[in-house]
């Protein structure tokens, strides 16, 4: 697909959200995305767009999934947010977000997201982490299958994308190649070995963002990629669940340095939403506030959107 990789000449940025993205009461991995759509909804990002997604199907899901696991919670057991049939609705339309943002930039260039999760916990036939499926590996799955021969997830979620890592190693196994992935943390949670297609690094909130920059420098023949997958999460944020010192200048600084170095190689890139939890004084909205500056930081980067202030304090 290098060949015939779309100019990033865009003026708008869909942003795919459904109302069935949402449990009522759910963990904020899934609540969240009302927020942030309520958000951009009061006051829009010039130049984005919500557009509701189609949902993902079950082939969708067993393209990377364990058949018996995905039925399994497709029947009411075994989602990680509720035990019937709310979590698979949920699921699927999270999934479908991600596929569709995928499609979009595949067929146009640029930048699109989704409100959902990347998922990045869920393995081949379990859940683990609140995952239940993993939307960044469909995703990928889906670009190869559309004819791209090299996709990027590039993850900055607090936590390590274990689940991640076993996917890509069991598409590997069916010489479905083409997927890496690059992964920056602050936990240890989820660990695993670095491979060479996964590369890992767990870091402090003083290296935080010379390792990201390091990282993305260190990425060979960037041009040749023909998509990213963005797993922006906010945890790492010292009061979103992460390290003191990551405060929300940090998250806009980091932000800023991905979409740059994508936009910098004219690469198409599709940002999803990850950790980013509420605790005390520090509520969802706040959460929500943060995940804000994924959206202003494409906009101003792949739509020349001029932003006018910080959209969360620190």
């Amino acid at each position: 697909m290098n060949k015939q990789k779309k100019c990033s000449t865009q003026s708008i940025m869909s942003v795919f959200y459904s109302p069935d993205y949402i449990i009522d009461g759910a963990f904020d991995t899934i609540g969240k995305a009302g927020e942030l759509a309520d958000l951009l909804t009061l006051d829009p990002v010039a130049g984005t767009r919500i557009v509701k997604p189609v949902s993902a199907t079950r082939r969708d899901i067993v393209s990377v999934h364990d058949e018996t696991y995905v039925d399994r919670v497709l029947n009411g057991h075994g989602g990680q947010f509720s035990s019937d049939d709310e979590s698979a609705v949920s699921v699927l339309a999270t999934t479908g977000g991600v596929l569709r943002a995928v499609e979009t930039v595949l067929e146009n260039g640029g930048c699109a997201g989704s409100l959902s999760s990347g998922l990045h916990h869920a393995k081949y036939d379990s859940g683990s982490g609140y995952c239940t499926f993993n939307g960044l590996v469909i995703g990928a799955r889906q670009a190869i299958s559309l004819g791209a021969k090299r996709v990027l997830i590039l993850d900055l979620d607090a936590h390590c994308g274990g689940g991640t890592k076993e996917l890509i190693g069991l598409l590997r196994d069916q010489d479905i190649d083409g997927i890496e992935q690059v992964d920056v943390s602050v936990s240890s949670f989820d660990q695993y070995h670095n491979a060479t297609f996964a590369q890992l690094k767990i870091v402090g909130a003083s290296d935080y963002l010379v390792t990201i920059q390091q990282s993305l420098d260190a990425i060979v023949d960037p041009g040749s990629i023909d998509l990213v997958i963005y797993n922006a999460g906010m945890d790492p944020h010292e009061k979103a669940g992460g390290l003191q010192g990551i405060n929300t200048s940090v998250i806009r600084q980091r932000e800023a340095m991905v979409f740059e170095w994508a936009k910098s190689f004219d690469l198409p890139i599709v940002w999803v939403l990850a950790g980013g939890y509420s605790g005390g004084s520090f509520t969802k909205r706040d959460v929500a506030a943060l995940h804000r500056i994924t959206v202003e930081e494409a906009a101003r980067v792949y739509l020349n959107v001029t932003m006018i202030a910080a959209s969360a304090s620190d």
